[in-house]
């Protein structure tokens, strides 16, 4: 097996409503529309959204059918510049991202800014800071 992610599936019990949100709020492009799956534009690697019935049905497990508790993924956007980071930030929450945190300079080198989606599941933007001497 070669250690490579090709596609990322969230797993919801409203696909409408996140099939609206990573269009109109986060600006994805809907590829393929099944109703209860939808994959998105995304360059490096595919991006679904589908419904836990299917997987469910498609898997015969029962543990798709069980309520997810907590934060289970993130899901990280790259910027340019650390100012991106303020500007997508203010974008998306204005389009109706729930906001969660801000942004801010972090100790690891980058300003990063949280979100949420319909889900509640927390998303970032990061930008690198510029190296100081």
């Amino acid at each position: 097996m070669k250690c490579q992610i090709a596609l990322i599936t969230i797993l919801t019990d409203n696909v409408p409503s996140l099939r609206r949100f990573y269009q109109e709020v986060l600006g994805f492009s809907v590829k393929t529309d099944m109703g209860e799956y939808v994959e998105f534009e995304s360059e490096g690697v595919r991006f679904a959204v589908c419904a836990r019935s299917i997987m469910k049905s498609a898997t015969g497990d029962q543990s798709f059918a069980e309520t997810r508790v907590g934060q289970s993924f993130e899901l990280a956007f790259p910027l340019v510049l650390p100012a991106d980071v303020d500007e997508a930030y203010a974008q998306i929450v204005g389009r109706g991202a729930k906001p969660i945190q801000p942004p801010a300079n972090m100790p690891w080198g980058q300003r990063t800014a949280f979100f949420a989606d319909p889900d509640g599941n927390i998303h970032e933007l990061f930008a690198d800071l510029p190296a100081t001497a």
